[in-house]
C-alpha cells in the first residue's frame, strides 16, 4: 500500500491549509510553557508536509513512516524547503529511538489508521517510552461524527487535472471501522490514464476511549480540542486534536 498513492497524495491534499495546521501543532507543542521543544518525532509523517513546516519553525524534526515511497517524497520535500529533517522507515506501534525526544506527533489521521484497541495502546506505550519526562504527545483523529455520519457507506467521486478518483466507503458500525476502496486514474506523459486501486481502513475512536488508553499508558494533563481551535470538541466536530504529557520526574 502507498507505493502508487505516494505519487498522487500531495495532489489530493492540495486543498488542505498546511500552514494553519502547522501553526496549530506549534500551539499544542508550546502548551502552557510557551516554549517549543528542541526535538520532535512525527509518526505516520507521509510526504512530510507538516514535518518541513515544523522544522522551519526551528524544531529538529524526525519523520517516521512505514511507506518507503512516502518517505522518498518527504526527503525530496525537505530538500526543496531547505530544512534538515531525518526520515526513518518504522512502525509507529513499535517506535524505537536512539535517544528520548521532547515531543511525539501523529498527524492527519495517523491514529485512525490504527484500527484496533491493541494497536492504539501499543502506539501510546511506544510514544510514552520515547518521550523524555515532561515531554508531550500531540496527535489528531477524524472524529466518530465525521467517519460514521459524514463518510460512512458513502460514495465520492472527484476529478482534477490529470487525476480522477472513485471512492466507495463501507462502515462496520459494530467495530466503528470504515473501509475505503479507492480507484485512481492518473494521466501519464503519453496522455493515457493508468488505473490503480487502494484500500484504506480507519477506526472512529471515541474521545472517551482515547482518554482511557492515554491514561492507562501513563500520560497526564490530557486535553482535547475541536476543529483546530483551543476549545473543547463539539458533537459536530470533524477533527479532534489531543495533547498529553509524560509526567516529569
Amino acid at each position: 500500500m502507498y507505493d502508487d498513492f505516494a505519487g498522487v497524495y500531495d495532489t489530493l491534499m492540495d486543498d488542505y491549509d498546511y500552514d494553519a495546521w502547522g501553526d496549530h501543532y506549534l500551539a499544542l507543542l508550546r502548551g502552557e510553557s510557551g516554549e517549543l521543544p528542541t526535538r520532535a518525532v512525527e509518526c505516520a509523517c507521509g510526504t512530510g508536509s507538516l514535518t518541513v513546516r515544523l522544522a522551519r519553525a526551528g524544531i529538529q524534526m524526525t519523520g517516521v513512516d512505514l511507506s518507503a515511497a512516502m518517505l522518498r517524497r518527504a526527503e525530496e520535500k525537505a530538500r526543496r524547503w531547505g530544512v534538515a529533517c531525518g526520515f526513518v522507515r518504522e512502525d509507529m506501534r513499535a517506535l524505537a529511538l536512539t535517544r528520548r525526544t521532547e515531543a511525539v506527533l501523529s498527524t492527519c489521521d495517523g491514529v485512525n489508521y490504527l484500527t484496533s484497541e491493541a494497536d492504539v495502546r501499543a502506539f501510546f506505550a511506544a510514544a510514552f517510552a520515547a518521550l523524555r519526562p515532561g515531554g508531550r504527545l500531540c496527535f489528531d483523529c477524524s472524529s466518530r461524527h465525521k467517519l460514521e455520519d459524514r463518510m460512512g457507506d458513502a460514495f465520492f467521486g472527484e476529478e482534477r487535472e490529470g487525476l480522477a478518483t472513485l471512492w466507495q466507503n463501507r462502515l462496520n458500525r459494530e467495530s466503528h471501522v470504515l473501509t475505503m476502496d479507492v480507484t485512481f486514474f492518473v494521466r501519464e506523459e503519453d496522455g493515457r490514464y493508468r488505473r490503480f486501486r487502494e484500500q484504506h481502513r480507519q477506526r472512529a475512536h471515541s474521545e472517551a476511549e482515547i482518554r482511557a488508553w492515554l491514561t492507562d499508558a501513563g500520560f497526564q494533563d490530557i486535553r482535547a480540542y475541536g476543529d483546530m481551535t483551543m476549545d473543547a470538541p463539539l458533537a459536530q466536530s470533524l477533527r479532534i486534536h489531543y495533547a498529553a504529557r509524560r509526567p516529569a520526574l
